[in-house]
């Protein structure tokens, strides 16, 4: 698979590059993708989450009423569940949603979102950007790309902090490395831009 290499300002260069079919030519695994992009949203929550329970709430122990002959159900407690101001019946409590993939299946998923993206059109290769820490330019970049309005995903060879701190502010622009990135990334960008050095990189990665 080839394609055309932007230049800085967002111009078409003469220049091409092939992009390995083991990587981005794959038949994308649904399911792979699935349990990947499952697995990053659970060990993003922070599982903090906690009512009280009928044991933690404040109150008196005295029973509220006899047992029997008013007519109505037995009541001992002011600070059962079934009662307002009282504890919470199986409330949440915090927890750890963490859980653990194999390596291939993760490497498998993010291989089959780069194959989506290239069978949508929606993988660009940029030459290496060497810009100042200039929000503006970043912004003309993306205009001169026509993707202003658009979910961006930048993936550069290695850490550049000019880039990183020039589309900070954009609330559309993700800026990641190519050993960084992960498939849920890839997949809610509406366009992924690879820097040219982070090509082979991703390759060696997934490969």
């Amino acid at each position: 698979m080839k394609l055309k290499i932007y230049d800085s300002k967002g111009a078409a260069t003469a220049q091409s590059v092939t992009l390995a079919d083991e990587v981005f030519g794959i038949e994308p695994n649904n399911h792979a993708i699935y349990l990947d992009v499952k697995q990053h949203l659970a060990n993003k929550r922070q599982g903090t989450h906690k009512s009280k329970e009928r044991n933690e709430i404040a109150g008196s122990t005295k029973k509220l009423k006899r047992q029997k002959g008013t007519g109505g159900a037995r009541a001992g407690s002011a600070k059962s569940g079934t009662r307002v101001g009282g504890g919470r019946i199986f409330g949440p409590r915090p927890r750890n949603y963490h859980f653990k993939l194999n390596v291939k299946l993760k490497r498998l998923a993010r291989k089959s979102a780069f194959a989506f993206k290239a069978k949508s059109d929606s993988l660009m290769v940029i030459q290496d950007l060497n810009m100042e820490a200039k929000t503006k330019d970043f912004k003309a970049l993306l205009s001169s790309l026509n993707l202003e309005n658009q979910k961006v995903l930048f993936i550069l060879g290695d850490k550049t902090d000019s880039v990183y701190l020039a589309a900070r502010n954009l609330g559309r622009v993700k800026v990641v490395t190519a050993d960084s990135f992960n498939t849920y990334d890839v997949l809610n960008a509406s366009k992924v831009i690879l820097a040219e050095s982070s090509i082979e990189k991703i390759q060696t990665i997934l490969n």
